[in-house]
């Protein structure tokens, strides 16, 4: 199985290189790599010294990294931060500002073995940290040879995964690397023992110390205040077609209503489309002041939602429908019950599961169910329980990033 896999890798540039002309994204994925060795050596030559490398997929797990990024920083200030991004999307919206508690931003390189080892040698971290997945075999056995500490976190693991099925053996090889693997919950330990892997420990989801942070300190909207004027509102986060084709004869029904749309393609197409069928007026954000009277507010820019969350009165996040839920736990934060659609994989998302346990998450599978849940919120009992549940639940989970810390500095205390 080793020598299929280098035979891939060894293949697979030169395959996506022949595709680029016909994908733009394919095309940015390369881009973005070019002169990444070279980059990394400069960046190293101007910063020689003790180095932890953070790697994530996207941006999703780039907000996982951030909590516990900054708590190494606050109790390590002799470590540099470098974080490294497989996907472009999570790379170019990291990228354009910069990065509290970061000094590099990267790529990583494809998972050759000679650019693995190269980019080891280069980087030469002192701890490195792999969020959620997306483990890559040379980086990790580059790593290996040069005895340094290799840490996953905010593990959740499923039957699925390649681990566990008929290639499992090849693939455990990445995770039997890891000095300690930190989970979100208690099956993925579980799992870990069926292998016999036993250097684990529960920590939880940074993600909830993340949102927690964002919720004390949301970002200062006053026009947006002065235009809700006291109404209730409703923020709709990452919003695709399937989710609008059921949210849009509740937001006709509901005039007295702010209603706050962040779509997840932000090309104005989707947005008139959708503004077409709805009866209230609506704006996107670009053309919009304060003193309108609209009730339709799209937001068409990358940044805002996660403080947009602080004027909901209830929240309805999308993707479930499509490739994915996007982050429920945002508005969780702010005390905000959720609503989003059914699941495919529940197994991808377990805080959606979680959050119904908890009483603050509603999924809905079609328009009906969408009114049914969203007139249970609106009686005063009902919604009071689902705001508690919210803030208990999220208050329960902090922590995860100094847990975390805590026993990685156990194993490799500071030298």
């Amino acid at each position: 199985m080793k020598l299929i896999y280098r035979l891939l890798f060894f293949l697979i540039p030169g395959i996506l290189s022949l595709l680029r002309p016909f994908s733009s994204k394919l095309n940015n994925f390369l881009e973005g790599r070019k002169f990444g060795l070279s980059k990394l050596r400069n960046f190293r030559d101007s910063y020689p010294g003790k180095l932890a490398w953070f790697h994530v997929a996207s941006l999703g797990e780039y907000e996982q990294a951030r909590p516990l990024i900054a708590s190494l920083k606050s109790k390590r200030p002799d470590l540099g931060v470098l974080v490294s991004f497989f996907s472009p999307s999570g790379f170019d919206h990291v990228v354009k500002k910069p990065q509290a508690n970061v000094d590099f931003i990267t790529y990583i390189p494809l998972d050759r073995r000679s650019w693995a080892e190269k980019f080891v040698e280069i980087l030469k971290p002192e701890l490195t940290f792999f969020v959620k997945y997306d483990l890559w075999f040379h980086h990790i056995q580059a790593l290996e040879k040069h005895g340094k500490p290799i840490f996953l976190v905010s593990a959740s693991l499923r039957e699925d995964q390649s681990f566990f099925g008929p290639l499992g053996a090849f693939f455990c090889q990445n995770l039997f690397a890891m000095d300690w693997i930190f989970t979100q919950n208690k099956k993925s330990i579980e799992l870990l023992r069926e292998i016999g892997y036993t250097r684990s420990s529960l920590a939880g989801d940074t993600r909830f110390d993340r949102v927690a942070a964002t919720a004390s300190a949301p970002l200062s909207m006053p026009q947006l205040e002065r235009w809700i004027q006291g109404k209730p509102t409703v923020v709709v986060g990452s919003a695709w077609e399937e989710d609008m084709k059921l949210l849009i004869p509740l937001i006709n029904s509901r005039p007295d209503y702010r209603w706050i749309i962040a779509p997840h393609d932000l090309s104005p197409e989707p947005m008139e489309r959708w503004a077409s069928r709805i009866v209230l007026d609506s704006k996107r954000f670009s053309m919009w002041r304060a003193s309108d009277t609209n009730s339709v507010l799209f937001i068409d820019n990358i940044g805002m939602l996660s403080s947009l969350y602080q004027f909901a009165k209830i929240a309805y996040v999308g993707g479930a429908f499509g490739k994915g839920l996007h982050n429920i736990l945002e508005p969780l934060g702010f005390g905000v019950p959720v609503i989003f659609g059914q699941v495919k994989r529940a197994s991808r998302f377990p805080e959606a599961e979680q959050s119904q346990i908890e009483g603050c998450g509603f999924s809905v599978s079609d328009e009906s169910s969408l009114f049914e849940i969203f007139g249970r919120m609106e009686q005063t009992d009902f919604y009071n329980n689902s705001v508690n549940s919210a803030q208990n639940w999220v208050n329960s989970n902090l922590g995860a990033a100094d847990r975390i810390l805590e026993k990685v500095t156990s194993l490799i205390p500071a030298k």
